[in-house]
């Protein structure tokens, strides 16, 4: 005989099992969306944060001060308020700026707002990873006669991968998890059309339960590889 709470159990397996069945399309087609934003997002983030690194360390008082502004506003503000700024009060700006239509679409405003969020905080990895690199490298490198951005870009920079790679994988992880704040603008994402499923089924412990183990799964990958690719830098 079967006891109750094995037969519980088993009901809630089905139950998993028949509505991931159910699901797969919508939280196929939010999984795209999400791996596509995140991915295209932090590409774009990283030469942004590269850019900004370099303008917080420049000796130019102007670069400085417009780097240091920006990552001020965005380490200051939460991502969801920048969200609804960007796709709704930004528009609105620039309508009235113009005294024309404007809109911007949600998949753009998207990518907008997780590539200036990340790009901030890649920016400062980047710049306390220079500097945790021995000054006195770059000093002999000028010495030789090699100019700073060769010296910064041939023997400072490679290092300070090494050094901020734990750090970088740390804020792609967090980028991915923070595009599900997305919905909250109508990104069709993976939790936008997990909310879609679930408002026509009422389904939401098999729903979500499988919306984590998916994220949980995606991340665990990256980890493993960030592992890997860690072992690989430091032979």
């Amino acid at each position: 005989m079967v006891g109750k709470d094995g037969i519980n159990l088993m009901t809630m397996l089905d139950e998993l099992g028949s509505t991931l069945q159910a699901a797969w399309p919508l939280l196929l087609a939010g999984l795209q969306m999400t791996l596509y934003v995140t991915s295209i997002s932090l590409v774009i983030a990283m030469a942004l944060g590269i850019l900004v690194c370099l303008m917080r360390i420049s000796k130019n008082v102007v670069l400085r001060a417009i780097a240091k502004f920006y990552v001020w506003i965005i380490r200051g503000t939460p991502m969801l308020v920048q969200a609804f700024y960007i796709y709704f009060a930004v528009p609105q700006l620039i309508q009235a700026a113009t005294q024309s239509a404007f809109r911007i679409d949600i998949v753009t405003a998207s990518l907008v707002t997780l590539t200036l969020n990340a790009g901030a905080y890649i920016s400062e990895i980047f710049r306390g990873s220079i500097q945790a690199v021995d000054p006195g490298q770059m000093e002999a490198s000028r010495s030789l006669g090699v100019s700073y951005a060769t010296s910064m870009r041939k023997i400072i920079l490679p290092q300070a991968v090494r050094i901020c790679l734990p750090s970088l994988v740390n804020q792609c992880i967090i980028t991915l998890k923070d595009s599900t704040i997305m919905y909250a603008v109508g990104l069709p994402e993976i939790m936008n059309q997990a909310k879609v499923y679930v408002g026509r089924t009422m389904d939401s412990f098999a729903t979500y339960t499988w919306v984590a183990l998916i994220f949980l799964a995606i991340i665990s990958v990256l980890m493993i590889l960030s592992s890997r690719l860690e072992k690989r830098m430091r032979a």
